[in-house]
């Protein structure tokens, strides 16, 4: 899924000796181009459970709505966002985000429009929504669709490439690491200029990188494999570290932009997922005593 466990793979990268110039350069760090007077902050939102990712079904580029539980997890995320100074507080500027920017898929417009619509319950001016093709999740071509299971017994070896080495391997018909890598360096560079222009210029170095209150933000609404790419381009890390960072449905990021470089806030915050798991404990709790109580009583 890139979306769910595991995810896409075509052609197994050829030795090291042989590795063509393109796949050479994928590697070596490339830190997103960031205007070294630029005080602002990206707040990065992972969409809502889906249909299929409950399902265990490889997405990618498919659409597939939100699930019921998904559709609790964005409004809860919302009302996260719409809030985030209330304890434990979100490293967040002070005001309103200069815009919602979201994936073109439906799963992310649907997370995107509740938070705005929380932002507006809360009596604050709804943000502006923008979708941006560039944030759209990973292709993966001839896997969407399939269970993960399915995909092992059909794709084995291509599986087990894409999981070990994403840069060389990816889903047949699907992207490759370094295709996503250019739409996701475009789409960010189209979110910094926007907030350049509000933000205006200052004297480079100042304010402080680590002034959680300085400058404008946008909520960025999109998918795990996507925002792997976006992390790893903002922090000048190398495609092949594709599988460190692992955002939970509705987990939130917080970046700063300051100085000419990239500092990661805050990483996969998911209180506002706490009453979903109360529930779901209680659930189990109350299974475990109706079985009891049918064991004393001999029930079967």
């Amino acid at each position: 899924m890139t979306d769910a466990p595991g995810a896409a793979g075509s052609a197994t990268r050829p030795p090291a000796t042989d590795a063509t110039p393109d796949a050479v350069a994928a590697l070596a760090p490339r830190p997103l181009a960031v205007p070294p007077n630029l005080a602002a902050t990206l707040v990065l939102l992972r969409h809502g459970q889906s249909e299929w990712l409950a399902e265990g079904r490889f997405q990618g580029r498919a659409e597939t709505p939100l699930s019921p539980l998904g559709r609790r997890q964005a409004a809860l995320a919302g009302a996260r966002l719409a809030l985030p100074d209330a304890p434990p507080r979100l490293p967040i500027p002070g005001g309103e985000p200069l815009a919602i920017v979201h994936s073109p898929l439906a799963r992310t417009r649907e997370t995107a429009e509740a938070v705005a619509a929380a932002i507006a319950r809360a009596g604050r001016p709804a943000p502006r929504l923008r979708p941006e093709p560039g944030l759209a999740e990973i292709a993966q071509g001839a896997w969407e669709g399939l269970f993960q299971h399915e995909v092992e017994e059909r794709y084995p070896v291509e599986i087990a490439g894409w999981r070990r080495d994403p840069v060389g391997v990816h889903a047949p018909g699907g992207e490759s690491l370094p295709e996503v890598d250019a739409r996701v360096r475009a789409a960010l560079a189209r979110v910094l200029a926007d907030l350049a222009a509000v933000a205006g210029t200052g004297t480079p170095g100042t304010p402080s990188y680590y002034d959680a209150h300085a400058g404008p933000w946008s909520l960025l609404v999109g998918h795990d494999g996507a925002f792997k790419v976006a992390i790893l381009a903002l922090l000048g890390l190398p495609l092949d570290r594709f599988w460190t960072f692992t955002q939970t449905t509705t987990g939130i990021a917080v970046l700063d932009i300051r100085n000419g470089r990239t500092v990661l806030r805050a990483w996969n915050r998911t209180e506002h997922l706490a009453p979903l798991e109360r529930e779901a404990a209680e659930a189990t709790r109350a299974e475990e005593d109706a079985a009891a109580e049918r064991a004393r009583s001999g029930a079967l």
